[in-house]
């Protein structure tokens, strides 16, 4: 009889791993399918084919919120995390199995870019949590809806659906949006919505946001701008001027654009256009008032009717003021008079005046002061050619250099006054069109215009005529005289006073000596000027002519004594 080998405990051990398909049968790191043996407490004990059960929390099959629903004999999936514990039992978790299936599922619906449905179940820096089906993601709180949302309380608990952004398995991240599913939602919507409205309809909507420029109007699920400009023909600085969130308003479409589905309304195209008919209400010279309604650097806006604003330019504020900015001139709201310059209504344009509708400074001044009146004023500011002095009409008038005194140079004469000194001037010209006035201040000396009329005495003097003048006045530039006994008063510069260097020292003349001199010419103001050394040369040439000349044979000195001789016997 043949013996008969029986198995080894070696054997065994090797026949038991074959069976588990290794040491452990491959199961650790694994989700298998067990069944429950028993119920003990809150613990299901489950068979999943190894040398020992394992025991999992019964809280891990039920939903959130809601207990077991689990019997002796019910197939269930585990997760085998060990073999073996210290105590000889498997270590199993039906969450871990839920978890591992739940990726299985995720991964393949990220690689499809499917939604997937979810719970918000709790919060962390930065988000939420969002339950899965076992699998844990992150809620970012930007991706919670399209507008920010300060509680999230209602929408916890509840299935919805999300967008998977990212996940990574092996490091256990994912990350969901629920603002992807709503604009996704909401595109659909307007693209629908969007086909039915048309350029030019008029359709009631709702304000639901408003900002510095315009307002979002909600037309049913999609939203239109109402740009500020289109609120109103006046002009609005902002849009909570007219309107209100919650309002409802009543707009027209004026543009869609399909690709982008952007839609621009308007308010005040449902309004009669002010602009119609503006050049028959606002002819050009017409005198009107108005509000000002802004002002900047360049100008003012002018409110003429709700609706049509005209511009006051800087340059046409103010007659006097030039270089000053408009708010040093009016203030906003002030009622104004102005004048229509020009009207443009296909640019919406009417150009203002503000000045226009005042009388202009510069001709009420030569009314009121003709050339050869005195005027007095304050010397406002001293330049290298004149001194510019306030009159009264606010306007200016300028002394040059050369009129301010006798027998001076124009630098002498500048120095002799200061800023804010108060002077007295003859009007000598006056340009309205470029809003000049000319002064002289020299003119006004002893025997000027204010001393007896100049010009009528000047009448009776003619051009190289040769008079006998008094001196008035001795000068270090030269001498003041006057023309006969009640004549005109003049001037005779140093180097006038004779041919020779010798004479012409001013200084060996005295007050109320007389001699002869010829009238050399006039100034501005009719003032007569003289010089004996215009005289000497003329006297000379006419010697010269009479009594022969350097070439006959007699000396200069001849000629000039025959001349003389001939004059004393006239």
């Amino acid at each position: 009889m043949a013996s008969v080998a029986f198995p080894t405990r070696d054997d065994f051990a090797a026949l038991l791993n074959d069976s588990l398909g290794g040491e452990d049968g491959g199961f650790e790191g694994r989700v298998v399918k067990g069944t429950v043996t028993a119920i003990e407490n809150d613990l299901a004990v489950i068979d999943v084919g190894l040398k020992s059960e394992g025991r999992v929390p019964l809280r891990e099959f039920a939903a959130p919120g809601q207990k077991a629903d689990l019997k002796v004999g019910d197939e269930v999936e585990v997760y085998v995390d060990r073999v073996e514990n210290a105590h000889g039992e498997a270590m199993l978790s039906r969450d871990r199995a839920r978890r591992e299936a739940a990726w299985d599922k995720l991964e393949s619906e990220f690689t499809e870019s499917a939604r997937v449905e979810g719970v918000i179940f709790g919060r962390v820096k930065g988000g939420f949590t969002v339950d899965l089906d076992g699998a844990v993601a992150f809620l970012p709180g930007s991706q919670v809806d399209i507008r920010p949302v300060r509680d999230v309380t209602p929408l916890m608990d509840i299935p919805q659906p999300f967008q998977i952004l990212k996940m990574d398995r092996r490091r256990g991240n994912i990350v969901v949006s629920r603002r992807a599913i709503l604009e996704e939602t909401r595109a659909e919507q307007r693209s629908g919505l969007i086909q039915t409205l048309a350029e030019g309809q008029i359709i009631e909507g709702i304000v639901k946001n408003i900002t510095d420029y315009g307002a979002f109007v909600d037309l049913g699920g999609i939203d239109g701008l109402l740009h500020v400009t289109d609120l109103s023909y006046k002009r609005i600085n902002h849009p909570n001027e007219m309107i209100n969130i919650g309002d409802t308003v009543r707009v027209q479409i004026i543009r869609i654009n399909r690709d982008t589905q952007r839609i621009s309304l308007g308010m005040k195209q449902l309004e009669s256009d002010p602009w119609e008919g503006a050049s028959a209400k606002y002819p050009i010279g017409a005198k009107l008032s108005g509000r000002v309604t802004n002002i900047t650097e360049y100008g003012a806006f002018v409110e003429l009717e709700p609706g049509i604003e005209g511009l006051v330019h800087v340059s046409e504020m103010s007659w006097t003021k030039k270089n000053v900015h408009p708010g040093k001139i009016v203030s906003t709201s002030q009622e104004v008079e102005v004048l229509v310059l020009e009207v443009d209504p296909e640019k919406r344009r009417i150009s203002l005046g503000l000045k226009q509708a005042q009388s202009n400074p510069w001709d009420s001044f030569a009314e009121r002061h003709p050339i050869g009146s005195t005027v007095e004023g304050e010397v406002k500011n001293a330049t290298e050619f004149g001194l510019f002095i306030g009159l009264d009409g606010d306007v200016d008038g300028m002394v040059h250099m050369s009129d301010i005194a006798w027998g001076i140079s124009g630098e002498d004469a500048l120095a002799l006054h200061r800023k804010g000194e108060a002077v007295q001037a003859v009007v000598l010209d006056i340009d309205v069109e470029k809003e000049r006035i000319s002064l002289g201040m020299k003119q006004l000396e002893r025997g000027g215009p204010a001393a007896g009329g100049t010009a009528a005495a000047a009448a009776g003097l003619n051009k190289n005529s040769i008079v006998t003048v008094t001196v008035l006045e001795v000068r270090d530039g030269g001498l003041e005289v006057q023309a006969g006994e009640d004549g005109a008063a003049g001037f005779i510069k140093r180097s006038d006073l004779g041919r020779d260097r010798d004479e012409q020292r001013a200084e060996r003349f005295q007050v109320g000596q007389k001699f002869d001199a010829m009238v050399t010419g006039f100034d501005r103001a009719k003032k007569p000027t003289f010089s004996v050394k215009a005289m000497q040369i003329a006297e000379e040439k006419q010697a010269v002519a009479q009594y022969g000349s350097s070439d006959s044979g007699a000396s200069l000195g001849d000629i000039l004594g025959e001349a003389l001789k001939a004059k004393s016997e006239g």
